[in-house]
């Protein structure tokens, strides 16, 4: 697009063609856990790419912008493991339950809520019951909910991190790769206008939030650009993409909100609202 990436001042800083999250360093085990990631629903991999999946399947076509390489991606979950998970045996009231992987620190506390992020709009969130993609599913979680209360328990397997959580009542078990913690929410239409050089236009109003989501990616890791809503159409027409995979164990991304007018020329721009997706807790809407 030939624009730098949107500032946040006090939060991030702006360097040429990418992101850069001010005073933020991450942490061993986060990366480990990003390294690892095996998806509950989908997944990140490759550059440019733009996917769209259903259920464990996917397809997936690519992009390259001029500025940086973005990757939107929705992978198959892996129903099978090449190495065996280490187990605990705990005793509930219904008996003995084996679970894989083994327990660690790492993860939300109990009573924190949490938000699905990073699910295209025509997937779910697998909610599971026990940790693991082999595990059962006991529900499906949609793209944009935000209500998961956590339980305190999360494991960590060969290959991914899973954390225990209450959804609507049934209680599983979620990918940490599709959960944060609620920021902020900003109105940022006059800094995309201004990263742009104008108020942009757009053939289409999935198009117009791909070009805006795009000035939120982070180079430092290859960012993902998901489709969390379908278009709806009214006064204004909509779509919600989510930025995922920034280069910060902090700020885990953003949804961007994109409001439009439908005129002859295609979709012109009227607002951009973006909230902070937040990786380790959030304290009066700014991450931790």
């Amino acid at each position: 697009m030939g624009s730098a990436p949107i500032s946040y001042v006090g939060t991030v800083t702006q360097t040429p063609t990418l992101l850069r999250l001010k005073g933020m360093r991450r942490t061993a085990i986060f990366l480990a856990a990003m390294s690892l990631l095996v998806p509950a629903c989908g997944g990140t991999s490759g550059t440019a790419t733009t996917t769209s999946s259903v259920g464990d399947t996917t397809t997936s076509t690519s992009f390259v912008t001029s500025t940086s390489q973005v990757t939107t991606t929705t992978s198959p979950e892996t129903t099978t493991s090449t190495s065996a998970a280490p187990t605990t045996t705990t005793t509930t009231s219904g008996g003995v339950t084996t679970l894989a992987g083994q327990p660690v620190d790492l993860g939300p506390a109990a009573g924190d809520v949490l938000m699905v992020i990073g699910v295209r709009y025509d997937d779910v969130l697998n909610l599971r019951g026990g940790p693991g993609a082999s595990q059962q599913i006991v529900g499906e979680i949609p793209p944009t909910y935000d209500g998961l209360v956590a339980q305190g328990n999360t494991r960590q397997l060969p290959s991914s991190f899973w954390t225990e959580v209450d959804y609507d009542g049934e209680d599983g078990w979620v990918h940490m790769g599709y959960i944060a913690y609620r920021g902020d929410t900003t109105d940022d239409t006059a800094k995309v206008v201004a990263q742009l050089g104008e108020t942009p236009t757009e053939p289409t109003i999935t198009g117009l939030g791909q070009l805006v989501a795009e000035l939120y990616v982070s180079e430092d890791v290859e960012s993902d650009v998901v489709q969390v809503t379908e278009v709806t159409s009214g006064d204004l027409s909509e779509v919600t993409y989510d930025v995922v995979g920034l280069a910060d164990d902090s700020i885990r991304g953003f949804r961007i909100h994109v409001f439009a007018e439908d005129g002859t020329g295609g979709y012109t721009l009227r607002t951009v609202e973006i909230t902070i997706l937040c990786g380790r807790g959030v304290n009066d809407g700014i991450c931790a």
